[in-house]
């Protein structure tokens, strides 16, 4: 039974539910956000590894999804290769935009905006060489700026200058004037674009990769075999490792979305339904 299941360390992911939404209407999209241990950006790379081949292996058989989409550039950069080599289902990843970036600016100075970690590996070092050589990269891992996003996800707009602060980290790096395209890194952003392009330098173009993940994944449900009619799936869900506090402020977006639950559930590995404790980790 075809379903798509969306993973990420918190709300980021779910701008890439909304374009799946619009890319595969009527596929079933679960969601699991491991907000035990978010932001993954603060996280060391080795144990948070481990924690996301356990966790989406416990997720894949008890969901059964088609596809699994890492929305999530940290986790995605990390832990990739190893899901792929674990598990026997198509993944789609998030990665930085470096390519796109490239092939849009007119200056050759691209920027970043992404976590800490994703900043600092040798991934985003390696795409740089591949498919950008030519072209001066400025990157910066925002810390605030995931916090900012959640927020903003529960209708709370972020603080003016609060938010350029993060930006001033991009642009204001030497060379910093001369960006023209700026590749957003981490998926939570998403939920900011606005407020950064209102608030950034004029003429800056935003390259946001929600809508190219969707249309991957939308390239690979077309390659499987789908022989039940989606509408008779089982309904699909949120999962949480640790329930947030305001639940109340986060269903009108997930609502939205079109989550219907009555709230979002607890995920343990192992334990087939309902609520529980979590007890994955590193």
């Amino acid at each position: 039974m075809a379903r798509i299941l969306t993973f990420d360390s918190g709300i980021g992911g779910l701008g890439v539910v909304a374009q799946l939404r619009a890319f595969l209407p009527g596929i079933p999209v679960d969601y699991l956000a491991d907000t035990a241990v978010f932001p993954y950006g603060e996280q060391p790379d080795a144990p948070l590894r481990v924690r996301i081949v356990h966790l989406l292996g416990h997720a894949i058989a008890r969901l059964r999804p088609s596809v699994v989409v890492i929305g999530c550039n940290t986790a995605s950069t990390l832990a990739l290769d190893s899901l792929r080599a674990a598990y026997d289902v198509p993944f789609v990843g998030c990665v930085p935009p470096i390519k796109w970036a490239a092939d849009h600016t007119r200056t050759g100075t691209i920027g970043l905006l992404a976590t800490r970690a994703t900043v600092r590996r040798p991934y985003l070092k390696d795409l740089r060489a591949r498919f950008a050589p030519d072209c001066t990269l400025l990157a910066y891992g925002a810390r605030g700026l995931a916090d900012m996003a959640e927020a903003a996800f529960r209708g709370v707009p972020p603080d003016r200058r609060q938010l350029k602060a993060e930006l001033d980290g991009l642009f204001g790096q030497p060379h910093g004037a001369e960006i023209d395209v700026v590749g957003i890194g981490c998926t939570h952003y998403t939920f900011l674009l606005d407020a950064m392009r209102e608030i950034g330098p004029p003429d800056v173009t935003w390259l946001d990769p929600a809508p190219a993940v969707a249309r991957q994944t939308a390239r690979i449900m077309a390659e499987l075999d789908r022989p039940d009619d989606p509408r008779s799936a089982p309904p699909e869900q949120v999962f949480f490792t640790a329930l947030p506090d305001d639940l109340t402020a986060l269903q009108p977006g997930l609502h939205r979305l079109g989550y219907s639950q009555d709230a979002p559930c607890l995920f343990e590995p192992g334990r087939a339904h309902g609520p529980a404790s979590v007890t994955t980790g590193p």
